[in-house]
């Protein structure tokens, strides 16, 4: 369902280091970290940890009594209870058997809704301003979040985009990159989200949201449609996005060189 409660249709690595911080910087992101702590759990944005239990009814029916009315527009950090399909997702004890037993997006999702554990320590070392200060962190290879379901957005993004690319080619699986106006959390600035994409039958559908995990927002006729609507519940301004392959950066390609002609290369030559 998307936010206003319309059924969904049916759905059915390599890592990046950056450098070490110092024992001080740590301390230094562990106290901002402990901070945001606060503000999220004075928001009420703090979710809990995978719940046990199952809601009744259908994933779609589950997400749309769970998804708050209005988001806190301080975190990415899930909100409201925690939404967890009924039925779940085909048993796996490994990601290759995952990936054997999942056919589609609702697998995946519900996956999601039962498993995901938001990071918010993780989330400042990817701020932009921390971005800036040290690098690049690894964002976890979806094996590895498999095994260890905590993470921010973009981890949560990678893992949904990449275990539909490969349970569900058909689903056209893609990363949407989203840039707010910006926010300062504990000194440090927050802008961009990440959530996956995919289609069926002609219509948009976005999940793998860090914000509210397990649930499918579509049908939409185009992703404009949806960021305009996501955009009022976040209650924060979109100001660019962009659907893509990859989570990476994507590097200025260098213009080719043209090769001199004889000419041009005797004329440049230093005088001897």
């Amino acid at each position: 369902m998307n936010l206003h409660g319309r059924p969904r249709g049916p759905c059915r690595s390599a890592r990046h280091e950056g450098p070490p911080a110092s024992r001080g910087h740590a301390l230094a992101v562990a106290a901002a970290a402990a901070s945001l702590l606060v503000v999220l759990a004075a928001t009420g944005a703090l979710a809990a940890g995978p719940a046990a239990g199952s809601a009744a009814g259908s994933a779609a029916g589950s997400a749309a009594g769970s998804v708050a009315a209005r988001a806190d527009p301080l975190s990415d950090a899930p909100e409201g209870p925690r939404i967890v399909a009924a039925p779940p997702p085909p048993d796996a004890a490994s990601y290759d058997e995952a990936l054997r037993r999942w056919r589609d997006a609702a697998d995946i999702n519900a996956w999601i809704g039962a498993r995901f554990a938001y990071d918010p320590a993780r989330a400042l070392l990817l701020s932009e301003t921390q971005r800036q200060r040290n690098g690049r962190l690894p964002i976890a290879a979806p094996a590895e979040f498999f095994t260890h379901p905590t993470g921010v957005c973009v981890d949560l993004a990678r893992f949904g985009v990449e275990t539909l690319r490969a349970v569900d080619p058909a689903a056209k699986a893609s990363y949407l990159m989203i840039e707010f106006d910006p926010v300062a959390v504990a000194g440090n600035t927050l802008r961009r989200h990440w959530l996956a994409a995919y289609e069926h039958q002609g219509r948009h559908y976005f999940f793998a949201d860090s914000k509210r995990p397990g649930f499918v927002a579509g049908p939409y006729a185009s992703t404009r449609e949806f960021i305009d609507e996501y955009a009022a519940w976040r209650g924060r301004r979109i100001v660019a996005f962009q659907e893509r392959d990859s989570f990476e950066r994507r590097l200025r390609a260098a213009a080719p060189q043209r090769q001199r002609t004889p000419q041009e290369g005797a004329a440049a030559a230093p005088p001897r």
